[in-house]
């Protein structure tokens, strides 16, 4: 189909691999629980715009330039790593202050677009979606298909089509969770620590990703 082979599997592939717990989806969820709705989806669009961007990389034969070269997989794996060990930080940082501040104090929130820049940079700098991109989304298109470009928007309107509905239940999970939060400062706390700590976890689980 339009030189997709197997799609069935590529629709059940991903969807799994969607579902997985990953720093991306992690970020939009405590984005929504911390700032609601609106700034939950300003996360997701960025790392929609991120998969995207991936996407075309792949579709552009990336795979073979990280092969040949496998210090440029290095660099992106190591800098996504030291990135989300950054967010986990300024996640528990943020928490041990908000703690120390009175309960009627103010307490100031960064600029708006701060989670759209912030999820993209977590998407491009993110292994486990490279990988995807480079391994498991290219296997999918019929090398004797006269218009691989179509194929490569098929698989990736798919993608985004998953990722929509997953971060969009996401984010609205996480508006109920901020209500549930709102009136209790020590649970919301211990939920901003233990997010920041599965970032610092993600970032070394990402630090040791290969490429094979």
């Amino acid at each position: 189909m339009l030189g997709v082979t197997n799609p069935w599997t590529y629709v059940l592939g991903t969807a799994a691999i969607v579902l997985l717990p990953g720093p991306n989806s992690l970020y939009v969820l405590s984005v929504a629980v911390r700032r609601g709705v609106r700034d939950g989806y300003r996360g997701a669009a960025g790392v929609w715009l991120g998969d995207a961007v991936l996407m075309t990389l792949s579709a552009g034969g990336v795979a073979s330039l990280l092969h040949t070269y496998p210090w440029l997989f290095v660099l992106v794996k190591y800098a996504g790593a030291g990135y989300l060990a950054y967010i986990g930080v300024r996640l528990v940082v943020d928490t041990v202050r908000r703690l120390r501040a009175p309960a009627s104090a103010p307490r100031p929130e960064p600029p708006a677009d701060r989670p759209f820049r912030r999820a993209l940079t977590i998407s491009l700098l993110n292994p486990k979606a490279i990988l995807f991109f480079v391994s498991f989304f290219i296997q999918f298109v019929d090398p004797d298909y006269p218009y691989p470009a179509v194929s490569f928007l098929l698989l990736g309107i798919v993608a985004e089509v998953l990722s929509a509905v997953y971060l969009t239940v996401l984010i609205f999970a996480g508006r109920r969770l901020a209500e549930q939060f709102r009136a209790r400062r020590g649970l919301a706390a211990g939920l901003s620590t233990t997010v920041g700590g599965l970032f610092l976890a993600f970032s070394v689980k990402l630090a040791t990703a290969s490429l094979s």
